[in-house]
């Protein structure tokens, strides 16, 4: 099967800054692994190349289908059709329902059916465990209600991957756990889930593939195992 993530000899820049060198690794379906590391190590980085900010310019990547060497400008919309992206500040319209939030972006990203727009907001609002909350403002749910309505907005465009940038940071543990539930179950679900995170108290209960950012190298916790068993 083919992977849904597949970077190969990739060196990642800011600018001409190199921040990851010889970066190597796979995501397929139904995988969820952590991106850990310290602050300043390159994971906001690698998520930012993985979604088409950041340009890839050595080794080669395919993203959900797309080849991020020869990514164009105007088709990194398209490739965000096939990501679902989630921040650790939530990033909602505060000004707007979270029905009207998950409206702009459907607009946005070429719905027109607004029985089809109706029908799936009910249906990622549900998912997440919001289905009576459409109505709401923003100011108007905890903490953890705004992380879900941002991972349903991120589940809108029934993405192949979930990029979850510190989902978890603004969270006290118990609504941290919920949410990394959450996206655990998501996963399950014919999809992955990248999670970049600190909380590494949370991470040994769901899963424990972990790509670590250290020393500008990304080392894959799955590539060391496999090292492992073939030395044995």
């Amino acid at each position: 099967m083919e992977p849904i993530v597949a970077i190969k000899d990739c060196n990642i820049y800011i600018e001409k800054h190199l921040v990851l060198s010889d970066v190597n690794f796979e995501i397929h379906k139904n995988e969820f692994v952590y991106l850990i590391g310290k602050t300043g190590t390159g994971k906001s980085s690698l998520l930012k190349t993985l979604y088409g900010e950041l340009p890839m310019t050595e080794g080669s990547g395919n993203v959900a289908e797309f080849d991020l060497r020869k990514l164009k400008r105007k088709q990194v919309p398209f490739l965000r059709r096939k990501l679902g992206i989630v921040f650790q500040d939530f990033q909602l319209l505060t000004d707007r329902s979270v029905a009207e939030n998950l409206i702009f972006v459907m607009k946005a990203t070429g719905w027109k059916d607004k029985v089809e727009m109706k029908n799936r907001i009910e249906e990622v609002l549900d998912m997440v465990g919001l289905a009576t909350k459409g109505f709401k403002m923003p100011y108007e749910l905890s903490g953890g209600e705004q992380q879900r309505v941002a991972i349903a907005r991120a589940l809108i465009n029934d993405p192949v991957l979930i990029l979850a940038d510190e989902p978890t940071g603004n969270l006290d543990p118990e609504t941290s756990e919920n949410i990394l539930k959450l996206l655990h179950d998501i996963s399950k679900s014919d999809r992955s889930v990248l999670m970049a995170t600190h909380d590494y108290a949370q991470m040994s209960k769901y899963g424990n593939r972990t790509l670590r950012c250290e020393d500008g190298k990304v080392i894959d916790s799955k590539a060391s195992e496999m090292q492992s068993d073939q030395t044995d």
